[in-house]
């Protein structure tokens, strides 16, 4: 076996595409910026540099590994290499660093903890910034870019978007939108992967805490609060449990510890979802016609915003079922109205996502009433993470608790909602005659799983066999759309823009792949515990379809057109 040699000790070469993954298998942490596996080498840190061998530097990240090479990554000259390197951004970097929303998590004070950087011998003499807010999903802000590229990157390659770039020369270099636009007219679609990967605050999800902590401390306003299913996954590792701790039981807790008046869970909302696009898909199947393009789901607000600016002829082919949360929030609100009553004044509905694209969806005029949004406010697993903590509650030590009746259950179809695929797989098992197990287990095993940016299942219902794709990332649907546009046929396709789905989406807790995967297994199994796989076999959905709201007002509450809200 070809081997390389780091820091002298023999380290195989099993097909790793750099020098830096080699290192990293080795077990040694090297400092990066700029360098994630998902994205394209750019070199631009220079962090992970290595001494080659004749006094030679060279950017571990572009090295290809070679056997027999032999390197080193922790000597005197590199320690001071790299510090000097932190010096020089920390010169051209705002210190705000208490009141930063990225205090503790931010890669940049990391690495200059770790590389005893204390104090800047070069002084500050970048020109300051106007903080860009103008989006309803990230904020922008420039003063604390270190131009790493990270975010021009997942933005152009991940998501085929474009939205940001590199702009001007020199000391004048910086990432913005084309001619320097506010964010919000750009060609953005508010997906939030920027936030995601970039190493420091230069872009962050917006926080909307402040407008929830009024509404629960305003004793004239009643408050509810729906919780996607993705969250189940996410909070494990941030508050150091077993992945398979009861975390949405937890997570109930700390909502009424923080003054909901009213917990739900948004699996009952996709439950719901799963119902009304199976039945427009069957229907579809049905109606004789020739239809040009598949039917597109519509639960991604990223994607669907996505169509709007990039494909309008195929908004007639997008579902024209709302998304989970905006469904379950227009149920929540004509079956909850304590307005008039107890001297409260006012319903305040809030959803916890792990969506940033979610706060611009809560804001569409499409899904109001009477000038009243369905959802007051969009807060990310982040931000209630924080607010978590900032009101004291210990969350281990939690007892886990149920969300409020009558929308107490989900279904395992509803559970998967949050993973690439699963929208899908819980479409099949509704549709499907054969409810049994073993039909639910050869759903699963279509194509639908699987962490491929692009999966292709084939299934049989409605007395045909259906061809269906699966994708996540919207450089993947652009990819998709252009197959179909050249002729290749699919019945269905789903369209998530995070990569893996909403487990991996921008208000989430940051995590690398290995930990993506478990977020994504771990619905898995939570599917597997529900007490019912289909949606259709949920009593709270039922009751409402047979003797609730839904009976007449399915189509007028649950159903939306969404054409450049």
């Amino acid at each position: 076996m070809d081997y390389m040699m780091i820091d002298g000790i023999p380290v195989p070469i099993e097909g790793e595409k750099n020098v830096l993954e080699l290192i990293r298998k080795a077990g040694i942490e090297m400092p990066t910026f700029c360098y994630y596996s998902e994205l394209s080498v750019y070199g631009a840190c220079r962090m992970c540099v290595v001494e080659t061998g004749h006094d030679n530097f060279r950017a571990s990240c572009s090295i290809p590994p070679k056997a027999g090479m032999a390197i080193k990554t922790n000597t005197r000259r590199l320690r001071k290499y790299r510090a000097l390197i932190l010096e020089l951004l920390l010169s051209n970097h705002c210190r705000d660093c208490t009141s930063c929303p990225k205090n503790k998590k931010c890669r940049l004070q990391d690495l200059s903890l770790r590389f005893k950087v204390k104090t800047g011998r070069f002084p500050n003499t970048a020109a300051e910034n106007r903080v860009d807010n103008s989006s309803l999903c990230i904020t922008r802000n420039a003063n604390k870019c270190i131009l790493c590229g990270d975010c021009v990157r997942v933005c152009d390659e991940i998501q085929g978007v474009g939205a940001i770039d590199f702009a001007g020369r020199g000391s004048g270099r910086h990432v913005g939108a084309s001619f320097d636009i506010p964010i919000a007219e750009s060609a953005c679609v508010g997906c939030g992967q920027c936030a995601a990967v970039c190493p420091t605050a230069a872009i962050t999800v917006r926080d909307d805490t402040e407008a929830v902590w009024r509404a629960l401390d305003d004793d004239a306003v009643w408050t509810s609060v729906q919780v996607a299913p993705a969250l189940r996954a996410a909070v494990v590792k941030e508050f150091g449990m077993h992945e398979d701790s009861n975390t949405i039981g937890r997570i109930f807790a700390a909502l009424r510890r923080l003054g909901f008046n009213r917990v739900y869970d948004t699996a009952t909302g996709a439950d719901l979802t799963v119902i009304e696009e199976g039945t427009e898909l069957l229907a579809r199947l049905d109606d004789g016609k020739e239809h040009r393009f598949p039917l597109f789901s519509s639960c991604c607000p990223a994607w669907v915003q996505f169509a709007e600016k990039e494909y309008p002829e195929l908004l007639g082919d997008v579902s024209s079922c709302k998304s989970p949360m905006q469904m379950f929030a227009s149920v929540i609100r004509e079956t909850e109205n304590p307005v008039g009553s107890g001297g409260i004044d006012r319903h305040f509905h809030v959803a916890v996502m792990p969506c940033t694209a979610k706060k611009f969806e809560a804001a569409r005029t499409e899904f109001a009433s009477g000038g009243q949004p369905a959802v007051d406010c969009v807060i990310s697993t982040e931000e209630l993470i924080q607010m978590i903590r900032e009101a004291g509650i210990v969350f281990n030590e939690l007892i886990p608790e149920m969300p409020d009746g009558p929308f107490g259950e989900a279904s395992g179809g509803g559970i998967i909602f949050g993973v690439s695929g699963g929208v899908t797989e819980a479409v099949l098992r509704y549709i499907t005659e054969d409810k049994s197990p073993a039909s639910f287990m050869q759903i699963a095993y279509t194509g639908a799983r699987g962490s491929g940016g692009i999966k292709e299942a084939s299934a049989a219902a409605a007395g045909r066999k259906l061809r269906i794709a699966v994708v996540s990332g919207l450089q993947n649907a652009r990819e998709i759309i252009r197959r179909v546009k050249s002729g290749e046929h699919f019945d269905f396709v789903e369209v998530m823009g995070c990569r893996g789905g909403c487990v991996n989406g921008s208000g989430q807790p940051f995590a690398e792949k290995a930990d993506k995967d478990k977020r994504t297994q771990n619905l898995y199994t939570r599917d597997k515990l529900a007490p019912f796989p289909s949606s259709e076999r949920n009593p709270s959905v039922r009751v409402l379809y047979e003797s609730g709201i839904l009976k007449e007002r399915a189509r007028e509450l649950l159903h939306v057109r969404c054409v450049n809200g």
